[in-house]
C-alpha cells in the first residue's frame, strides 16, 4: 500500500488536477472529478478507481503506475458516457503534468472501452492510463 503523500498519490492528485482544468472535461462534468468514487454520485461524473504502480528502469529508481479511470452517466444511452471518454482521453494522453516529487517520462492512455451497466441505466466509459514516473 503506498503512502498517502507518496508516489501513486502525487500522480493520482496530477491527474484529478489536470482533468479538472480540462476545459472539455468541465463542460460535461463541471466540478464531478474524484480521485475516489463518491458514495452518492451525481451524474455525469469521472473518478478515479484502480491504480497500482510498480519499478520501472535499470535502476530501479522509475515507477509505472497503471490507474484506472471511470467516466459515469445516466444520460438514457451511451452518448455522454463516449463524450466524457473522449474528452478524458484527450486530456490525459502525452499530458506534461506536474506529478509532486516525482518526473513525469510518460503519460498514455492504453484503453478505452464505453458501455451500458447491467442495471441498463447507468453507462461506463473505462480508461486505462499508463505513467511512468522517475525520482528528481
Amino acid at each position: 500500500m503506498s503512502a498517502p503523500n507518496g508516489p501513486d498519490a502525487a500522480v493520482a492528485a496530477a491527474l484529478v488536477a489536470a482533468l479538472k482544468a480540462a476545459p472539455a472535461v468541465s463542460a460535461l462534468v463541471a466540478a464531478r472529478v474524484h480521485a475516489d468514487a463518491p458514495r452518492r454520485p451525481v451524474y455525469p461524473c469521472v473518478s478515479l478507481s484502480r491504480q497500482e504502480s510498480r519499478p520501472f528502469g535499470p535502476d530501479a529508481d522509475g515507477l509505472e503506475h497503471l490507474l484506472t479511470v471511470t467516466c459515469a452517466s445516466k444520460f438514457g444511452g451511451p452518448e455522454e458516457a463516449r463524450a466524457v471518454t473522449a474528452a478524458v482521453r484527450a486530456a490525459l494522453h502525452n499530458a506534461a503534468l506536474a506529478v509532486t516529487g516525482r518526473r513525469l517520462v510518460t503519460l498514455r492512455v492504453t484503453y478505452a472501452d464505453v458501455f451500458r451497466a447491467a442495471d441498463r441505466e447507468l453507462s461506463l466509459g473505462v480508461l486505462r492510463v499508463r505513467a511512468v514516473t522517475e525520482a528528481l
